[in-house]
Protein backbone atom coordinates (compact mmCIF):
# COMPACT_ATOMS: atom_id res chain seq x y z
CA UNK A 1 0.00 0.00 0.00
CA UNK A 2 1.97 3.57 -0.94
CA UNK A 3 1.98 5.59 1.45
CA UNK A 4 -0.54 8.46 1.45
CA UNK A 5 0.46 11.98 -0.27
CA UNK A 6 0.48 15.05 1.85
CA UNK A 7 -2.02 17.63 0.93
CA UNK A 8 0.62 20.22 1.05
CA UNK A 9 2.13 18.58 -1.56
CA UNK A 10 -0.92 18.30 -3.92
CA UNK A 11 -1.26 22.31 -3.25
CA UNK A 12 1.87 23.08 -4.93
CA UNK A 13 0.60 21.77 -8.31
CA UNK A 14 -1.79 24.47 -8.65
CA UNK A 15 -1.14 25.97 -11.94
CA UNK A 16 -1.22 25.04 -16.11
CA UNK A 17 2.14 23.61 -15.61
CA UNK A 18 1.32 21.02 -12.86
CA UNK A 19 -2.20 20.42 -12.53
CA UNK A 20 -2.59 18.12 -9.88
CA UNK A 21 -6.54 16.89 -8.38
CA UNK A 22 -7.94 14.98 -5.88
CA UNK A 23 -11.65 13.22 -6.38
CA UNK A 24 -12.89 10.82 -4.38
CA UNK A 25 -9.69 10.76 -1.99
CA UNK A 26 -7.15 10.07 -4.68
CA UNK A 27 -4.66 12.31 -6.46
CA UNK A 28 -4.40 12.56 -10.57
CA UNK A 29 -2.38 14.57 -12.84
CA UNK A 30 -3.89 16.08 -15.01
CA UNK A 31 -1.58 18.89 -16.42
CA UNK A 32 -1.53 16.65 -20.56
CA UNK A 33 -5.43 16.65 -19.81
CA UNK A 34 -6.52 20.39 -19.52
CA UNK A 35 -7.03 21.39 -23.06
CA UNK A 36 -8.89 18.11 -24.27
CA UNK A 37 -11.12 18.58 -21.31
CA UNK A 38 -14.51 19.07 -22.79
CA UNK A 39 -15.62 21.97 -20.37
CA UNK A 40 -12.93 23.63 -20.63
CA UNK A 41 -9.70 24.09 -18.30
CA UNK A 42 -10.71 26.96 -16.09
CA UNK A 43 -12.99 24.71 -13.98
CA UNK A 44 -10.38 22.51 -13.45
CA UNK A 45 -7.54 24.93 -12.85
CA UNK A 46 -10.03 26.21 -9.88
CA UNK A 47 -9.29 23.06 -8.39
CA UNK A 48 -6.05 22.74 -9.29
CA UNK A 49 -4.06 21.31 -6.13
CA UNK A 50 -7.43 20.99 -3.91
CA UNK A 51 -10.00 18.19 -3.44
CA UNK A 52 -12.13 18.48 -6.78
CA UNK A 53 -14.59 15.89 -5.45
CA UNK A 54 -17.42 18.22 -4.79
CA UNK A 55 -17.50 19.81 -8.76
CA UNK A 56 -16.66 16.49 -10.58
CA UNK A 57 -19.65 14.24 -9.05
CA UNK A 58 -22.83 15.24 -10.69
CA UNK A 59 -21.55 16.23 -14.09
CA UNK A 60 -18.70 12.91 -14.68
CA UNK A 61 -19.71 8.85 -14.02
CA UNK A 62 -18.09 8.06 -11.14
CA UNK A 63 -14.77 6.04 -13.57
CA UNK A 64 -14.36 9.05 -16.06
CA UNK A 65 -11.53 10.03 -14.34
CA UNK A 66 -10.22 6.42 -13.99
CA UNK A 67 -11.17 5.01 -17.47
CA UNK A 68 -9.56 8.53 -19.14
CA UNK A 69 -6.38 9.35 -17.50
CA UNK A 70 -3.44 6.73 -18.09
CA UNK A 71 -2.20 4.89 -15.27
CA UNK A 72 0.96 6.45 -14.88
CA UNK A 73 -1.24 9.68 -14.12
CA UNK A 74 -2.99 8.00 -10.68
CA UNK A 75 -0.59 9.15 -8.43
CA UNK A 76 -2.46 7.34 -5.06
CA UNK A 77 -4.06 7.84 -2.17
CA UNK A 78 -4.11 11.02 -0.31
CA UNK A 79 -4.13 11.69 3.05
CA UNK A 80 -7.49 13.84 3.72
CA UNK A 81 -6.33 15.07 7.14
CA UNK A 82 -3.98 17.52 5.22
CA UNK A 83 -6.22 18.60 2.31
CA UNK A 84 -7.35 22.39 2.56
CA UNK A 85 -10.94 22.11 2.60
CA UNK A 86 -12.31 24.05 -0.27
CA UNK A 87 -14.91 26.89 0.86
CA UNK A 88 -17.81 27.13 -1.36
CA UNK A 89 -19.45 30.68 -1.85
CA UNK A 90 -23.33 30.28 -1.74
CA UNK A 91 -24.35 32.86 -4.19
CA UNK A 92 -27.37 34.89 -4.00
CA UNK A 93 -29.32 33.01 -6.38
CA UNK A 94 -28.07 29.97 -4.81
CA UNK A 95 -29.84 31.49 -1.48
CA UNK A 96 -32.85 32.64 -3.01
CA UNK A 97 -33.02 28.61 -4.69
CA UNK A 98 -32.95 27.31 -1.07
CA UNK A 99 -35.57 29.62 0.53
CA UNK A 100 -37.39 28.11 -2.56
CA UNK A 101 -36.90 24.75 -1.58
CA UNK A 102 -37.88 25.37 1.94
CA UNK A 103 -41.16 26.98 0.59
CA UNK A 104 -41.89 23.43 -1.44
CA UNK A 105 -45.78 22.51 -0.97
CA UNK A 106 -46.13 18.84 0.78
CA UNK A 107 -46.18 16.02 -1.31
CA UNK A 108 -50.32 15.76 -0.51
CA UNK A 109 -50.46 18.96 -2.40
CA UNK A 110 -48.53 17.27 -5.70
CA UNK A 111 -51.35 15.58 -7.86
CA UNK A 112 -50.02 15.01 -11.46
CA UNK A 113 -46.65 14.52 -12.78
CA UNK A 114 -46.64 17.95 -14.33
CA UNK A 115 -46.52 19.35 -10.74
CA UNK A 116 -42.95 18.10 -9.88
CA UNK A 117 -41.62 19.66 -13.06
CA UNK A 118 -43.32 22.78 -11.88
CA UNK A 119 -41.93 22.75 -8.62
CA UNK A 120 -38.38 21.27 -10.05
CA UNK A 121 -38.02 24.43 -12.11
CA UNK A 122 -38.03 26.46 -8.92
CA UNK A 123 -35.53 24.53 -6.59
CA UNK A 124 -33.09 23.52 -9.37
CA UNK A 125 -29.34 25.03 -10.02
CA UNK A 126 -29.63 26.84 -13.29
CA UNK A 127 -27.20 24.34 -14.58
CA UNK A 128 -29.16 20.82 -13.44
CA UNK A 129 -32.60 22.78 -15.34
CA UNK A 130 -30.62 23.93 -18.41
CA UNK A 131 -29.46 20.19 -18.84
CA UNK A 132 -32.63 18.20 -17.85
CA UNK A 133 -35.01 20.82 -19.68
CA UNK A 134 -32.84 21.07 -22.98
CA UNK A 135 -33.88 19.66 -26.48
CA UNK A 136 -32.47 19.78 -30.03
CA UNK A 137 -32.37 23.38 -31.91
CA UNK A 138 -36.17 25.09 -31.82
CA UNK A 139 -37.37 21.81 -29.61
CA UNK A 140 -40.05 21.52 -31.44
CA UNK A 141 -39.58 17.64 -31.66
CA UNK A 142 -39.43 17.92 -27.70
CA UNK A 143 -43.34 19.65 -27.65
CA UNK A 144 -44.52 17.19 -30.53
CA UNK A 145 -43.70 14.18 -27.97
CA UNK A 146 -46.39 15.61 -25.70
CA UNK A 147 -48.90 16.75 -28.19
CA UNK A 148 -48.82 13.76 -30.33
CA UNK A 149 -50.94 12.29 -27.59
CA UNK A 150 -53.29 14.72 -27.97
CA UNK A 151 -54.42 13.87 -31.14
CA UNK A 152 -55.33 10.23 -30.02
CA UNK A 153 -59.31 9.82 -28.39
CA UNK A 154 -60.82 7.15 -26.64
CA UNK A 155 -63.86 4.77 -27.53
CA UNK A 156 -64.63 3.81 -24.00
CA UNK A 157 -66.87 0.88 -23.45
CA UNK A 158 -69.70 0.73 -21.13
CA UNK A 159 -71.56 -1.85 -18.45
CA UNK A 160 -68.62 -3.77 -17.62
CA UNK A 161 -68.34 -5.35 -14.32
CA UNK A 162 -65.25 -3.03 -13.32
CA UNK A 163 -65.05 -3.71 -9.39
CA UNK A 164 -61.61 -5.27 -9.50
CA UNK A 165 -59.13 -3.93 -12.26
CA UNK A 166 -55.86 -4.94 -13.13
CA UNK A 167 -52.61 -2.79 -14.78
CA UNK A 168 -50.00 -5.51 -13.70
CA UNK A 169 -48.05 -6.90 -17.22
CA UNK A 170 -44.84 -8.72 -17.70
CA UNK A 171 -41.26 -6.88 -19.37
CA UNK A 172 -39.57 -9.38 -21.57
CA UNK A 173 -40.93 -12.08 -19.05
CA UNK A 174 -40.29 -9.99 -15.97
CA UNK A 175 -43.23 -9.34 -13.81
CA UNK A 176 -43.87 -5.31 -14.00
CA UNK A 177 -47.01 -4.16 -11.33
CA UNK A 178 -47.25 -1.53 -13.75
CA UNK A 179 -46.82 -1.23 -18.03
CA UNK A 180 -44.26 1.73 -17.30
CA UNK A 181 -40.68 1.50 -16.50
CA UNK A 182 -38.06 4.33 -15.61
CA UNK A 183 -36.37 4.82 -18.59
CA UNK A 184 -32.02 5.42 -18.39
CA UNK A 185 -31.88 9.49 -18.23
CA UNK A 186 -27.79 10.32 -17.36
CA UNK A 187 -26.76 12.74 -14.60
CA UNK A 188 -28.80 11.86 -11.86
CA UNK A 189 -26.83 13.64 -9.22
CA UNK A 190 -27.32 17.02 -11.09
CA UNK A 191 -30.90 16.90 -9.26
CA UNK A 192 -30.28 15.47 -5.90
CA UNK A 193 -27.19 13.86 -4.07
CA UNK A 194 -28.62 10.28 -4.19
CA UNK A 195 -28.76 10.06 -7.85
CA UNK A 196 -29.92 7.24 -9.47
CA UNK A 197 -30.17 5.17 -6.05
CA UNK A 198 -33.52 7.06 -5.98
CA UNK A 199 -35.20 5.17 -8.71
CA UNK A 200 -33.76 2.04 -7.43
CA UNK A 201 -35.23 2.39 -4.00
CA UNK A 202 -38.73 3.68 -5.34
CA UNK A 203 -38.76 1.26 -8.31
CA UNK A 204 -38.35 -1.51 -5.59
CA UNK A 205 -41.22 -0.29 -3.78
CA UNK A 206 -43.35 -0.37 -6.61
CA UNK A 207 -42.37 -3.26 -8.45
CA UNK A 208 -41.11 -1.18 -11.49
CA UNK A 209 -38.01 -2.09 -13.73
CA UNK A 210 -35.71 0.69 -13.86
CA UNK A 211 -33.08 0.70 -16.79
CA UNK A 212 -29.67 1.76 -15.77
CA UNK A 213 -28.05 4.15 -17.77
CA UNK A 214 -24.22 4.38 -18.77
CA UNK A 215 -23.71 8.15 -18.01
CA UNK A 216 -25.38 7.59 -14.32
CA UNK A 217 -23.99 9.23 -11.62
CA UNK A 218 -23.70 6.87 -9.44
CA UNK A 219 -21.10 3.98 -10.12
CA UNK A 220 -23.10 0.80 -12.01
CA UNK A 221 -22.20 -1.48 -9.09
CA UNK A 222 -23.96 0.69 -6.37
CA UNK A 223 -27.06 0.98 -8.45
CA UNK A 224 -26.85 -2.67 -8.58
CA UNK A 225 -26.25 -3.43 -5.23
CA UNK A 226 -28.94 -1.12 -4.34
CA UNK A 227 -31.84 -2.89 -5.60
CA UNK A 228 -33.57 -5.43 -3.76
CA UNK A 229 -33.88 -9.15 -3.68
CA UNK A 230 -35.37 -10.03 -6.92
CA UNK A 231 -35.51 -6.53 -8.72
CA UNK A 232 -35.00 -6.53 -12.47
CA UNK A 233 -32.84 -3.59 -13.75
CA UNK A 234 -31.94 -3.21 -17.39
CA UNK A 235 -28.40 -1.47 -19.08
CA UNK A 236 -28.62 1.41 -21.53
CA UNK A 237 -25.24 1.35 -23.38
CA UNK A 238 -23.62 3.89 -25.45
CA UNK A 239 -21.22 1.84 -27.40
CA UNK A 240 -17.85 2.95 -27.01
CA UNK A 241 -14.84 3.63 -29.76
CA UNK A 242 -13.09 1.03 -27.74
CA UNK A 243 -14.85 -2.05 -28.35
CA UNK A 244 -12.98 -3.65 -25.19
CA UNK A 245 -14.35 -1.17 -23.04
CA UNK A 246 -17.75 -2.07 -24.60
CA UNK A 247 -17.46 -5.42 -24.25
CA UNK A 248 -16.07 -5.06 -20.38
CA UNK A 249 -19.55 -3.04 -19.71
CA UNK A 250 -21.59 -5.34 -21.10
CA UNK A 251 -19.86 -8.68 -19.49
CA UNK A 252 -19.57 -7.11 -16.34
CA UNK A 253 -23.29 -6.11 -16.36
CA UNK A 254 -24.81 -9.77 -17.45
CA UNK A 255 -22.62 -11.35 -14.60
CA UNK A 256 -24.66 -8.94 -11.94
CA UNK A 257 -27.33 -10.42 -13.24
CA UNK A 258 -28.90 -7.37 -15.69
CA UNK A 259 -31.17 -8.71 -17.56
CA UNK A 260 -31.13 -6.49 -21.05
CA UNK A 261 -29.42 -4.62 -22.96
CA UNK A 262 -30.73 -1.54 -24.54
CA UNK A 263 -28.36 -0.13 -27.23
CA UNK A 264 -28.36 3.76 -28.26
CA UNK A 265 -28.56 3.99 -31.53
CA UNK A 266 -29.60 7.48 -32.51
CA UNK A 267 -27.10 9.34 -30.93
CA UNK A 268 -24.06 9.06 -33.58
CA UNK A 269 -23.48 13.02 -32.77
CA UNK A 270 -24.16 15.02 -30.04
CA UNK A 271 -27.78 17.01 -30.92
CA UNK A 272 -27.42 21.13 -30.44
CA UNK A 273 -29.15 21.40 -26.83
CA UNK A 274 -28.97 25.53 -26.95
CA UNK A 275 -30.44 25.68 -23.77
CA UNK A 276 -27.94 23.71 -21.55
CA UNK A 277 -25.22 25.69 -24.81
CA UNK A 278 -26.67 28.93 -23.37
CA UNK A 279 -25.88 27.91 -19.30
CA UNK A 280 -22.32 26.84 -20.66
CA UNK A 281 -21.59 30.24 -22.60
CA UNK A 282 -22.96 32.26 -19.48
CA UNK A 283 -20.89 30.41 -17.03
CA UNK A 284 -17.38 31.06 -18.64
CA UNK A 285 -14.95 33.86 -18.83
CA UNK A 286 -15.66 34.92 -22.52
CA UNK A 287 -12.56 35.87 -22.65
CA UNK A 288 -11.29 32.11 -21.68
CA UNK A 289 -13.66 30.65 -24.40
CA UNK A 290 -12.57 32.57 -27.09
CA UNK A 291 -8.97 33.13 -26.33
CA UNK A 292 -6.05 32.70 -29.42
CA UNK A 293 -4.93 29.39 -29.84
CA UNK A 294 -8.07 27.49 -28.21
CA UNK A 295 -9.24 24.93 -30.65
CA UNK A 296 -11.44 22.91 -27.21
CA UNK A 297 -15.19 23.10 -28.22
CA UNK A 298 -16.59 24.64 -24.55
CA UNK A 299 -19.82 25.35 -25.87
CA UNK A 300 -21.97 22.24 -25.41
CA UNK A 301 -22.61 22.58 -21.87
CA UNK A 302 -22.78 19.21 -19.43
CA UNK A 303 -24.01 16.78 -21.98
CA UNK A 304 -20.79 17.46 -24.45
CA UNK A 305 -18.91 16.70 -21.41
CA UNK A 306 -19.70 13.30 -20.85
CA UNK A 307 -20.17 11.76 -24.43
CA UNK A 308 -16.75 12.07 -26.15
CA UNK A 309 -16.26 8.38 -25.99
CA UNK A 310 -19.69 7.39 -27.79
CA UNK A 311 -18.46 5.76 -31.17
CA UNK A 312 -20.32 7.81 -34.57
CA UNK A 313 -19.28 4.60 -36.14
CA UNK A 314 -21.92 2.29 -35.07
CA UNK A 315 -23.45 0.06 -37.95
CA UNK A 316 -25.71 -2.83 -38.61
CA UNK A 317 -22.86 -4.95 -39.42
CA UNK A 318 -21.70 -4.50 -35.79
CA UNK A 319 -24.94 -6.48 -34.95
CA UNK A 320 -23.12 -10.28 -34.77
CA UNK A 321 -20.41 -8.98 -32.54
CA UNK A 322 -23.35 -8.06 -29.70
CA UNK A 323 -24.53 -11.05 -30.09
CA UNK A 324 -21.62 -12.81 -29.72
CA UNK A 325 -20.41 -11.15 -26.64
CA UNK A 326 -23.74 -11.93 -24.50
CA UNK A 327 -26.86 -13.60 -24.09
CA UNK A 328 -28.86 -11.34 -22.89
CA UNK A 329 -31.78 -9.85 -25.25
CA UNK A 330 -30.84 -7.04 -27.33
CA UNK A 331 -32.83 -3.98 -28.15
CA UNK A 332 -31.92 -1.04 -30.55
CA UNK A 333 -33.15 2.33 -28.53
CA UNK A 334 -33.76 5.14 -30.84
CA UNK A 335 -35.71 3.34 -33.93
CA UNK A 336 -37.56 5.89 -35.83
CA UNK A 337 -39.16 4.35 -38.64
CA UNK A 338 -40.54 1.16 -39.76
CA UNK A 339 -37.93 0.72 -42.22
CA UNK A 340 -35.28 -0.23 -39.03
CA UNK A 341 -37.41 -2.04 -36.98
CA UNK A 342 -38.36 -4.22 -40.12
CA UNK A 343 -34.58 -4.51 -40.50
CA UNK A 344 -33.99 -5.23 -36.68
CA UNK A 345 -36.36 -7.67 -36.75
CA UNK A 346 -34.34 -9.24 -40.01
CA UNK A 347 -30.77 -9.09 -37.97
CA UNK A 348 -32.33 -11.48 -34.96
CA UNK A 349 -33.07 -8.55 -32.28
CA UNK A 350 -35.12 -8.69 -29.39
CA UNK A 351 -36.69 -5.20 -30.25
CA UNK A 352 -36.37 -2.30 -30.59
CA UNK A 353 -37.64 1.41 -29.10
CA UNK A 354 -38.92 3.91 -30.91
CA UNK A 355 -37.58 7.20 -29.32
CA UNK A 356 -36.25 10.52 -30.68
CA UNK A 357 -34.15 10.89 -27.57
CA UNK A 358 -36.80 12.81 -25.82
CA UNK A 359 -36.31 15.15 -28.69
CA UNK A 360 -32.76 16.02 -27.79
CA UNK A 361 -30.83 15.04 -31.19
CA UNK A 362 -32.98 15.52 -34.74
CA UNK A 363 -35.30 18.18 -34.39
CA UNK A 364 -38.44 17.67 -36.59
CA UNK A 365 -37.85 13.43 -35.90
CA UNK A 366 -41.53 12.08 -35.26
CA UNK A 367 -43.30 11.20 -31.67
CA UNK A 368 -42.61 7.60 -30.98
CA UNK A 369 -46.33 6.82 -30.89
CA UNK A 370 -46.91 8.39 -34.12
CA UNK A 371 -43.80 5.65 -35.19
CA UNK A 372 -45.32 2.90 -33.27
CA UNK A 373 -48.57 3.49 -35.63
CA UNK A 374 -46.72 2.54 -39.01
CA UNK A 375 -44.09 0.29 -37.35
CA UNK A 376 -47.26 -1.78 -36.07
CA UNK A 377 -48.97 -1.72 -39.46
CA UNK A 378 -45.77 -3.02 -41.58
CA UNK A 379 -44.32 -5.87 -39.18
CA UNK A 380 -48.12 -7.02 -39.44
CA UNK A 381 -48.05 -6.76 -43.23
CA UNK A 382 -44.63 -7.84 -44.11
CA UNK A 383 -42.95 -10.23 -41.05
CA UNK A 384 -46.29 -10.72 -39.01
CA UNK A 385 -47.91 -13.73 -40.14
CA UNK A 386 -44.05 -15.42 -41.78
CA UNK A 387 -43.15 -16.08 -38.70
CA UNK A 388 -45.25 -17.74 -35.43
CA UNK A 389 -43.87 -18.08 -32.47
CA UNK A 390 -40.79 -15.86 -32.64
CA UNK A 391 -40.90 -12.39 -30.37
CA UNK A 392 -40.14 -9.10 -31.55
CA UNK A 393 -40.78 -6.09 -29.14
CA UNK A 394 -41.63 -2.57 -29.44
CA UNK A 395 -41.10 0.28 -26.80
CA UNK A 396 -41.96 3.61 -27.18
CA UNK A 397 -40.79 6.68 -25.27
CA UNK A 398 -41.03 10.45 -25.62
CA UNK A 399 -43.88 12.68 -23.78
CA UNK A 400 -45.88 10.73 -21.60
CA UNK A 401 -47.35 12.59 -18.51
CA UNK A 402 -50.80 10.41 -17.79
CA UNK A 403 -51.26 7.35 -17.24
CA UNK A 404 -54.14 7.55 -20.64
CA UNK A 405 -50.56 8.36 -22.20
CA UNK A 406 -49.77 4.88 -21.86
CA UNK A 407 -53.21 3.32 -22.42
CA UNK A 408 -52.98 4.83 -25.86
CA UNK A 409 -49.86 3.15 -26.71
CA UNK A 410 -51.06 0.05 -25.41
CA UNK A 411 -54.56 -0.08 -27.23
CA UNK A 412 -52.44 1.16 -30.82
CA UNK A 413 -49.60 -1.69 -30.49
CA UNK A 414 -52.56 -4.21 -30.12
CA UNK A 415 -53.77 -3.47 -33.90
CA UNK A 416 -53.66 -7.12 -34.54
CA UNK A 417 -54.50 -9.14 -31.55
CA UNK A 418 -55.01 -9.56 -27.92
CA UNK A 419 -52.61 -7.22 -26.03
CA UNK A 420 -50.26 -7.76 -23.35
CA UNK A 421 -48.15 -5.02 -21.16
CA UNK A 422 -44.65 -5.35 -21.06
CA UNK A 423 -43.15 -2.52 -19.59
CA UNK A 424 -42.97 0.95 -19.85
CA UNK A 425 -40.15 4.17 -20.30
CA UNK A 426 -41.47 7.38 -20.16
CA UNK A 427 -41.85 6.20 -23.37
CA UNK A 428 -44.39 3.97 -24.97
CA UNK A 429 -43.11 0.30 -25.41
CA UNK A 430 -45.29 -2.14 -27.81
CA UNK A 431 -43.69 -5.95 -28.04
CA UNK A 432 -44.48 -8.38 -30.87
CA UNK A 433 -45.03 -11.69 -30.23
CA UNK A 434 -46.30 -13.82 -33.68
CA UNK A 435 -48.64 -16.55 -32.41
CA UNK A 436 -50.12 -19.36 -33.77
CA UNK A 437 -54.15 -19.42 -33.05
CA UNK A 438 -54.56 -22.57 -34.54
CA UNK A 439 -53.28 -25.03 -37.38
CA UNK A 440 -54.27 -22.49 -40.41
CA UNK A 441 -54.87 -18.63 -39.01
CA UNK A 442 -51.89 -16.59 -37.00
CA UNK A 443 -52.11 -13.45 -34.96
CA UNK A 444 -49.91 -11.14 -34.32
CA UNK A 445 -49.95 -10.29 -29.69
CA UNK A 446 -48.59 -7.04 -29.38
CA UNK A 447 -47.34 -6.36 -25.41
CA UNK A 448 -47.19 -2.58 -24.89
CA UNK A 449 -45.36 -1.29 -22.51
CA UNK A 450 -44.11 3.12 -22.38
CA UNK A 451 -40.97 4.28 -20.55
CA UNK A 452 -40.42 7.24 -18.75
CA UNK A 453 -37.63 9.61 -18.19
CA UNK A 454 -38.03 13.36 -17.29
CA UNK A 455 -41.01 13.16 -14.96
CA UNK A 456 -39.00 10.64 -12.94
CA UNK A 457 -35.77 13.14 -12.64
CA UNK A 458 -38.23 15.91 -11.59
CA UNK A 459 -39.76 14.11 -8.96
CA UNK A 460 -36.45 13.39 -6.87
CA UNK A 461 -34.90 16.63 -8.03
CA UNK A 462 -38.37 18.28 -5.56
CA UNK A 463 -38.21 15.94 -3.18
CA UNK A 464 -35.87 12.92 -3.49
CA UNK A 465 -37.16 9.45 -3.29
CA UNK A 466 -40.07 10.26 -1.73
CA UNK A 467 -40.71 12.22 -4.54
CA UNK A 468 -40.06 9.33 -7.15
CA UNK A 469 -42.27 7.33 -4.62
CA UNK A 470 -45.48 9.61 -5.23
CA UNK A 471 -44.96 9.95 -9.11
CA UNK A 472 -45.33 6.14 -9.08
CA UNK A 473 -48.85 6.46 -6.73
CA UNK A 474 -50.03 9.10 -8.84
CA UNK A 475 -49.62 6.69 -12.23
CA UNK A 476 -51.12 3.43 -10.29
CA UNK A 477 -54.25 5.62 -9.27
CA UNK A 478 -54.62 6.72 -12.27
CA UNK A 479 -54.40 3.49 -14.08
CA UNK A 480 -57.06 2.74 -11.74
CA UNK A 481 -59.44 5.35 -12.78
CA UNK A 482 -58.68 5.04 -16.55
CA UNK A 483 -59.12 1.53 -16.85
CA UNK A 484 -62.73 1.25 -15.31
CA UNK A 485 -63.48 4.15 -17.12
CA UNK A 486 -62.15 3.09 -20.24
CA UNK A 487 -63.87 -0.07 -19.37
CA UNK A 488 -61.16 -2.47 -19.64
CA UNK A 489 -60.49 -5.19 -16.91
CA UNK A 490 -56.98 -5.67 -17.42
CA UNK A 491 -54.25 -4.88 -20.05
CA UNK A 492 -55.42 -7.34 -22.15
CA UNK A 493 -58.53 -5.73 -22.49
CA UNK A 494 -57.36 -2.32 -23.96
CA UNK A 495 -58.08 -2.85 -27.90
CA UNK A 496 -57.69 -1.06 -30.91
CA UNK A 497 -61.38 -0.23 -30.90
CA UNK A 498 -60.67 1.75 -27.38
CA UNK A 499 -59.02 4.95 -29.40
CA UNK A 500 -59.44 6.74 -31.97
CA UNK A 501 -55.68 7.82 -34.41
CA UNK A 502 -56.75 9.01 -37.18
CA UNK A 503 -55.13 12.26 -36.90
CA UNK A 504 -52.32 10.90 -35.52
CA UNK A 505 -50.39 11.90 -38.55
CA UNK A 506 -51.39 15.52 -38.19
CA UNK A 507 -48.75 18.10 -38.05
CA UNK A 508 -49.33 21.70 -35.96
CA UNK A 509 -46.79 23.60 -34.45
CA UNK A 510 -47.13 26.36 -31.77
CA UNK A 511 -50.72 25.90 -31.19
CA UNK A 512 -52.58 25.98 -27.61
CA UNK A 513 -52.17 22.36 -25.91
CA UNK A 514 -51.42 21.11 -22.32
CA UNK A 515 -52.02 24.24 -20.42
CA UNK A 516 -50.18 22.38 -17.68
CA UNK A 517 -47.40 21.11 -19.73
CA UNK A 518 -47.16 24.34 -21.85
CA UNK A 519 -46.70 26.52 -18.33
CA UNK A 520 -43.61 24.30 -16.73
CA UNK A 521 -41.69 24.79 -20.74
CA UNK A 522 -39.61 27.33 -20.91
CA UNK A 523 -39.12 29.24 -24.10
CA UNK A 524 -35.91 29.20 -25.66
CA UNK A 525 -33.89 32.53 -25.34
CA UNK A 526 -32.32 34.66 -27.34
CA UNK A 527 -28.25 35.52 -27.43
CA UNK A 528 -28.36 38.36 -24.44
CA UNK A 529 -25.89 41.41 -23.90
CA UNK A 530 -23.60 40.98 -21.61
CA UNK A 531 -23.47 42.91 -18.36
CA UNK A 532 -22.10 46.39 -19.19
CA UNK A 533 -19.47 47.37 -16.21
CA UNK A 534 -19.45 50.81 -15.81
CA UNK A 535 -15.59 52.22 -16.48
CA UNK A 536 -13.79 54.02 -13.59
Amino acid sequence: MPEPISGKTVAQHNSRESCWIIVHGNVYDITEFLDEHPGGSKIILKYAGKDATQEYDPIHPPNAITDNLPPEKHLGPVDMGTVEKVVVQISDEDKARQARMAARPSLSEILNLHDFEAIAKLVMSEKAWAYYSSAADDEITNRENHAAYHRIWFRPRILRDMTVVDWSTHILGFKSKMPVYITATALGKLGHPDGELNLTRAGAKHGVIQMIPTLASCAFDDIVDAAAPGQVQFLQLYVNKDREVTQRIVQHAEQRGIKALFITVDAPQLGRREKDMRMKFEAEDPDEVTKSGDDVDRSQGAAKAITGFIDPGLKWEDIPWFQSITKMPLILKGVQCWEDALEAYDRGLAGVVLSNHGGRQLDFARSGIEVLVEVVEHLREKRGLTFPNEKFQLFVDGGVRRATDVLKAVALGATAGACHFYFLQLSVAAIFAVMVVNSSFFWMVVMAAVGIGRPFLYAFSAYGVDGVDKALQILHDEFEMNMRLLGAQTIKDVVPDMVDASSIHSHVVNVPGDRLYDSNYESMQHARLREIKAKL
